[in-house]
């Protein structure tokens, strides 16, 4: 009976159509000062869009935990690359980019994929010749660390790598690999990222209204074979956007997860009256079936302003950091969750 005076303050507040949480960003990693921007352009303003866009933007070129944006995580040839995408949760739109080189703001193209084309995800060279005429630089992606980080990695015989049942062994040496005569299926290693080796920046915004946009921004996995492509700029997988449900982001393992398009089942569990907590929870067991070893985490968030998120519980990685802002909380605040 206590309860009741609140809930009915809570029901007034939320009206029809804004909740007393809204607006909210919500992002993967203790990424603080990528929250606090995209915060700040939704208090000046700015569209969900915007906020998503210039939040990601901000790890970008804070290289947050040397896993997004330039001069991290080199692939076999020692190049970074970028994948990107963001979603318009209103129109369904999105805009992406993968593979992308020599363009440091890879968010900041794939919104330009939205405005510009009529396409969804763009990758490569072509990527990068069309972020040139959308006006944006040309410039060099690696840093005196991550040449130090590839010519570590070249001395260590190439270890750790994604190459499988190639000859010379890809678990004793360095390439080029190719395939043997007959093929000796090996066990499958545990995920090989290492968990301080954040990945991904993932984030969800609402706005006042309940509209949704999400993006992510990210450099890949370290050591990648060139030409990899992850999750992060799959719609439905690194990130989901759905005005009349909610939104969701996905950071790890980006070969296992998006197998499993994670965010975009997020997204339906929560249209289907789930709550975000308990939908985030469900996305990661069912991925944990088939991979229970991986390395991943979610976060969800619902029109009305509640949100959750969820991880795979292994050894070095047992809770996830992220950060949530809203008028609630009156400043980005980073949350933890235990992972499952």
């Amino acid at each position: 009976a206590q309860v009741a005076p609140f809930l009915l303050v809570a029901l007034q507040l939320a009206g029809a159509a804004s909740a007393a949480g809204l607006p909210m960003v919500i992002n993967t990693w203790a990424f603080r000062k990528a929250a606090e921007t995209a915060w700040r352009v939704l208090q000046l303003g700015g569209s969900e869009l915007d906020a998503v866009e210039r939040g990601c933007g901000q790890c970008e070129i804070d290289q947050c935990d040397g896993s997004v944006g330039y001069g991290g995580s080199p692939d076999e040839s020692g190049e970074t690359t970028l994948d990107a995408m963001i979603m318009d949760g209103n129109t369904m739109e999105v805009g992406a980019v993968a593979d992308l080189r020599r363009v440091k703001n890879a968010i900041g193209v794939a919104r330009k994929v939205i405005e510009y084309t009529k396409h969804t995800l763009l990758v490569g060279e072509s990527a990068s010749l069309f972020a040139v005429r959308m006006g944006f630089p040309y410039e060099d992606l690696t840093t005196q660390n991550s040449l130090s980080v590839y010519s570590k990695w070249l001395n260590q015989s190439c270890q750790p790598n994604y190459w499988k049942n190639v000859v010379p062994d890809s678990s004793k040496s360095c390439g080029p690999y190719k395939r043997p005569e007959k093929v000796t299926s090996k066990e499958e290693t545990i995920s090989q990222r290492s968990v301080h080796n954040h990945d991904t920046i993932g984030m969800v915004v609402i706005g006042a209204s309940g509209t949704v946009a999400s993006g992510t921004s990210t450099n890949g996995a370290i050591h990648k074979i060139p030409g990899r492509v992850g999750d992060s700029p799959i719609a439905g997988a690194g990130s989901y956007a759905d005005s009349t449900a909610g939104g969701a982001a996905a950071t790890g393992d980006g070969d296992v997860m998006m197998r499993f398009l994670p965010s975009y089942q997020a997204v339906e569990y929560m249209r289907m009256g789930t709550d975000p907590t308990a939908a985030c929870q469900k996305v990661i067991s069912r991925i944990q079936k088939y991979a229970p070893r991986f390395f991943g985490a979610v976060i969800c968030a619902n029109t009305t302003g509640s949100y959750g998120a969820a991880c795979n519980k292994i050894p070095g990685f047992t809770q996830f950091h992220f950060m949530v802002s809203s008028p609630l909380l009156g400043q980005p605040t980073e949350q933890v969750v235990d992972c499952i």
